[in-house]
């Protein structure tokens, strides 16, 4: 495939061969993960690839229960990690620091980044893959899986396998809704309602032609996909619960440390 073909058909794969990825593969996968850019070029981001059934047993409850985590043959796990270069500072007699909210957001954008060429290397070689945001909402429970020091947090991670099914490509929004030239521009009400007009038609339909998602949104009484966002899918009280386990899990990893004012 063209790289353009890559990007362009991108599809979430849940369901898998029972085939394992090779080695070779594999590595030609890292090799291009760890060629992503980095901040500064300190590398401050761990990849953790699991194999093992029994381990990824156990991670499948803290991805919360998410079928693709025991059904593919690999699990990658993106961590932002200060530990690594911490250490490196302490043998060299430098300044050790990088134990505060900053330096988490900068390995996070640096697995991000990694996580992503690992991506597009994969699809291109026939695999696929599915991100699952119980990486970083679950980031304790999965941490103490993966054996995680101070200084180190899962960031983004995936299912890796050959697809055993070919999903059709989901919508986006419109480019003209998600680009701003020279500076941003606030939406108008017509704006908004034009940016998401097919968003809405399409994803309600998908939801419609569902039986085990239709049978959710009537019962839940919802009546468009914004209260399907809202209500069903990532309601306020959760996504305040996950932020007190990430602002926790960073407490306890050593990355919120700070001098008073």
């Amino acid at each position: 495939m063209e790289f353009k073909d890559v990007i362009h058909g991108h599809r979430s794969i849940r369901e898998y061969e029972d085939r394992e990825v090779s080695q070779e593969v594999l590595e030609e996968i890292l090799d291009a993960g760890i060629r992503a850019s980095s901040s500064g070029n300190m590398q401050s981001y761990s990849i953790i690839v699991t194999r093992d059934k029994e381990l990824k047993q156990k991670l499948y409850s803290a991805h919360m229960d998410q079928s693709m985590v025991v059904d593919a043959p690999v699990l990658v796990t993106f961590c932002a990690d200060f530990n690594r270069m911490r250490k490196w500072l302490t043998l060299n007699e430098a300044p050790v620091h990088f134990d505060n909210f900053m330096s988490f957001m900068i390995g996070a954008i640096d697995a991000t980044l990694v996580s992503q060429n690992c991506a597009l290397a994969a699809e291109e070689a026939g695999l696929g893959i599915c991100y699952m945001g119980s990486t970083l909402a679950n980031c304790d429970q999965i941490g103490k899986l993966l054996n995680l020091p101070p200084n180190v947090v899962p960031v983004v991670g995936y299912s890796l396998g050959y697809p055993a099914e070919n999903p059709a490509p989901r919508d986006r929004l419109p480019k003209k809704g998600l680009v701003h030239y020279e500076q941003y521009q606030d939406y108008s009400d017509e704006e908004i309602l034009n940016i998401y007009k097919e968003r809405n038609e399409q994803g309600w339909k998908r939801y419609m032609e569902t039986p085990r998602l239709k049978e959710m949104t009537e019962r839940l009484g919802l009546k468009n996909l914004a209260e399907i966002y809202t209500i069903a899918k990532y309601t306020k009280e959760s996504h305040v619960e996950y932020s007190q386990t990430v602002l926790d899990y960073l407490h306890n990893q050593n990355f919120m440390n700070h001098e008073p004012k």
